[in-house]
């Protein structure tokens, strides 16, 4: 098990000539519970099963398991999933230290962007690019569990 500490900004400029790379993401979830999600992702040829579940420490971190599972699997599981999906092009934009992963979503989320830095502790610093908008860590409406609905 790992933490994840993460935070959450709307993108509010174009960001795309700084990234070093992009990758098309597919995801389907089992579970959307606040307390318990569990996520199947596959990026390009690879797949991933993802749980993670609140922290006492609050909405900034959240214990986080993820394992690579067989691709055959993953479409498969992905069929037994809730109704939706979230399909998005996901931009690695490096800044600083860090490095932003910068949604694009598609189809029923078309025109919403978000970046997501991931932070060693919750109170670490990190610089904040021109095209960084409001920060909407915590905010339930921009889970992407929550944007299956």
């Amino acid at each position: 098990m790992t933490i994840e500490t993460e935070r959450k900004f709307l993108v509010k400029g174009e960001f795309r000539h700084q990234t070093s790379r992009s990758v098309l993401i597919i995801q389907r979830y089992l579970s959307v519970d606040p307390d318990r999600i569990v996520r199947v992702r596959i990026c390009e040829k690879k797949a991933t099963l993802t749980i993670k579940t609140m922290t006492e420490g609050g909405y900034l971190s959240r214990n986080e398991w993820e394992t690579e599972i067989n691709l055959k699997d993953a479409e498969q599981i992905m069929n037994t999933c809730l109704p939706g999906r979230v399909v998005k092009t996901r931009y690695y934009v490096p800044a600083g230290k860090h490095t932003f992963e910068v949604d694009v979503f598609h189809e029923k989320n078309e025109g919403l962007v978000i970046a997501e830095i991931e932070l060693s502790h919750p109170e670490e610093s990190f610089l904040r690019p021109e095209w960084l908008g409001k920060e909407v860590t915590g905010n339930p409406l921009y889970y992407n569990s929550n944007l299956i609905k």
